[in-house]
């Protein structure tokens, strides 16, 4: 009798009605755990998203209805490392009551020693009178004297035994393997990586890391739908496998970022071939649904040596000649090198810095203006970040924010400019001169920051007054649900919103109108041309057109002559920005300058030549 093939196996957690959970467990304490997988029905069945079951603890299916008994029977039974059912009232999500049989069934990883559970799921139709106990190797019994009855419950308890070692099996093999592509998962490759440097202490077997990285994935699940995303990754995949050979390893790290472990044998050429192989395949199209899709790809390669002081640090860098293959055009391999190791240790002393310098409070704010084209009075001032830097100066956001991001303290960066911009426009507040407007850059993971709320209200500056300027790239790649939400809110505080750097990506009227800006503001380099090349003037009257139909004001950045400024005026924008009016300066300078010339920035007869004339 032939066992069931793969394919079908690998759909039992998906079609099974029995609600499955995988929890990594403390190997002190058995009641300790954290979920790392759960199948489709353990998700119907709790009320809460796959998603929001991974990484959280197991008493996720304790509900507040559960008798404390029951509860406290469970937390006994787990620290003792027993396999056992019960049965008992619980709550979902949303509160609402369930009536379940939970079992939770001990496993063991020989390869990494770590205890595990495997926790099933059954929702009862009819509630029970309040909790039962089943023990395994104890199992409730109503009549066990006659051998019929004996031979009958031994039969049952085979039977149970079986399905939860398949179901064991299943899991396990979730826990070790990408369920879409097949491939080794990132937990999988993490303990191949530790054999591979085992073996490279013991006998100096070298081995290299490659990082590979899709080019423009995203645009890919964006135009053409996840099911399209899937099978580029699942094609990526099989690539991966037929260039590899049977003892490299191959994992999907999640995402679209693949990783091979491969030993280096004989000679690096092995290494440089295979990278050579995976750039030329992944530039072929691959096709779904009759249609041919480009793709491309990056990759890192790095080499661990006996020599190598510390061996561990070889994936970070694959990464970092991922990253540099990546930043020198996509579409090719790098090597790690010396100067990247260089590189990577002066990110960490910018990182060090950059914490040192949020203690410090180091960050400030620069002004630029932004010009009424019809009057020449400053309407509002774009406010940027500058790093004064102890001893390098002042430094630029380019210098910095990259890293900034990285290590994940561009919230506190902002926090910071808010409060000391709070301050600053006190000051010229107190002066008698209105400025109406501050305009202010936000990322998409600051939008979706709640701090941000928090941080327009602790700098006591009227929310009515404050222009959130966002990137055209941010709506049309991360347009989704919680951006809009948290435009919304802005909104709600009146709180204006603008488009920056427009015209650079692939903009739509429709995506205008889901988010509903009251400024746009053009990329400079249309500026740059325009008076030069009649289809950059074209395009930026188009885009001025655009914005006027759907009651939009319009912001021409880059004026950095008068020609520009006069140019920008004849086509229709409302507001001048660039170097001609000033470049940003601190605080304490852009409020002499605006006393000295009262708000007039801009002279009526400067902008009232017309230069060209637009059919």
């Amino acid at each position: 009798m032939s066992s069931p093939p793969k394919s079908i196996l690998e759909q039992v957690p998906l079609k099974s009605s029995e609600g499955l959970a995988l929890a990594l467990a403390s190997s002190q304490d058995g009641a300790v755990m954290v979920l790392k997988w759960c199948n489709l029905a353990f998700s119907r069945i709790t009320g809460f998203e796959v998603q929001e079951v991974i990484g959280r603890r197991g008493t996720i299916i304790i509900g507040r209805d559960m008798d404390q008994a029951t509860h406290l029977l469970i937390i006994d039974k787990l620290m003792s490392w027993e396999a056992f059912s019960v049965t008992t009232r619980t709550n979902r999500k949303d509160g609402g009551q369930l009536y379940v049989r939970i079992t939770w069934a001990p496993l063991s990883d020989p390869l990494s020693g770590n205890r595990w559970w495997l926790c099933s799921l059954v929702e009862l139709d009819h509630p029970e009178t309040g909790a039962s106990l089943e023990m395994s190797g104890c199992p409730r019994v109503a009549n066990l004297d006659s051998q019929e009855n004996f031979e009958n419950e031994i039969a049952r308890l085979e039977r149970e035994n079986k399905r939860l070692r398949e179901l064991a099996t299943i899991v396990s093999q979730e826990s070790n393997q990408d369920p879409l592509t097949g491939l080794s998962n990132r937990r999988h490759l993490e303990l191949a990586l530790n054999d591979y440097l085992a073996s490279l202490r013991k006998r100096g077997e070298e081995f290299a890391v490659i990082f590979v990285d899709l080019d423009r994935f995203k645009s890919v699940n964006d135009t053409l739908g996840h099911e399209a995303g899937d099978a580029l990754l699942i094609s990526v995949a099989k690539t991966l496998r037929h260039l590899s050979d049977s003892n490299d390893t191959v994992a999907r790290l999640g995402g679209d970022e693949f990783v091979v472990l491969k030993p280096l044998g004989t000679s690096a050429l092995n290494i440089s071939g295979l990278a050579d192989s995976i750039i030329s395949e992944l530039a072929k199209k691959f096709s779904f649904e009759g249609r041919g899709i480009s793709r491309s790809a990056s990759v890192g390669v790095a080499i661990a040596t006996k020599d190598m002081p510390t061996p561990e640090q070889i994936m970070a860098d694959a990464d970092a000649a991922l990253y540099h293959a990546k930043a020198n055009g996509r579409g090719r391999w790098s090597y790690f090198t010396s100067e990247m190791h260089a590189d990577a240790n002066a990110t960490k002393r910018l990182a060090t810095e950059l914490l040192d310098a949020c203690d410090r409070r180091e960050f400030v704010p620069y002004f630029q203006a932004i010009i009424d084209a019809k009057t020449g009075m400053i309407a509002c001032a774009e406010v940027l970040v500058r790093w004064q830097h102890p001893k390098r100066g002042l430094l630029l956001p380019a210098d910095f924010l990259d890293v900034a991001g990285k290590i994940g303290i561009e919230d506190k960066i902002d926090s910071i400019v808010f409060e000391a911009l709070g301050k600053e426009i006190q000051k010229l507040d107190a002066t008698g001169f209105n400025l109406p407007k501050l305009s202010i850059n936000i990322s998409a993971a600051r939008l979706a920051n709640p701090s941000l709320i928090h941080d327009i209200r602790v700098s006591k500056i009227d929310p009515k007054r404050i222009t959130v300027e966002i990137l055209e790239s941010v709506y049309l790649e991360e347009e989704d649900n919680s951006l809009l939400l948290a435009l919304s809110e802005l909104k709600q505080l009146g709180t204006s919103i603008s488009v920056d750097d427009f015209g650079t990506g692939h903009a739509s009227v429709q995506g205008l109108l889901s988010i509903k800006p009251s400024i746009l503001k053009i990329d400079r380099q249309f500026m740059m041309t325009a008076l030069d090349n009649e289809s950059s003037m074209a395009l930026f009257g188009s885009i001025v057109s655009i914005g006027k139909s759907l009651d939009i004001k319009i912001v021409a950045e880059g004026v950095e002559t008068k020609q520009h400024g006069q140019l920008a005026v004849q086509l229709g924008c409302d507001y001048l920005q660039g170097f001609y009016f000033g470049r940003p300066v601190d605080a304490e300078s852009f409020r002499e300058s605006l006393l000295q010339a009262h708000g007039a920035v801009w002279e009526q007869s400067e902008k009232s030549t017309l230069l060209v004339s637009i059919d």
